[in-house]
């Protein structure tokens, strides 16, 4: 496994466990498209807050949203 990749795992372990997440993080955590989250944004079902220059999605109201237990 190549150092890039390595990190890449590393980050994506992490950002499963995150209290916020990127949308594209999101996605993967529930299993969609990252469209099918930005749709929910835009429209009011999936909550976003706004850490510093970045929005991200808190993880257990995002997992309410999609039927998961958090």
């Amino acid at each position: 496994m190549s150092r890039i990749a390595h990190g890449k795992e590393k980050a994506t372990n992490k950002s499963a466990n995150s209290l916020a997440l990127r949308m594209k993080d999101a996605a993967k955590l529930v299993g969609v498209d990252y469209r099918t989250i930005k749709l929910g944004i835009e429209s009011g079902t999936i909550p976003t807050i706004q850490l510093g220059p970045r929005r991200m999605i808190p993880r257990v109201p995002l997992l309410r949203a999609f039927g998961v237990d958090a």
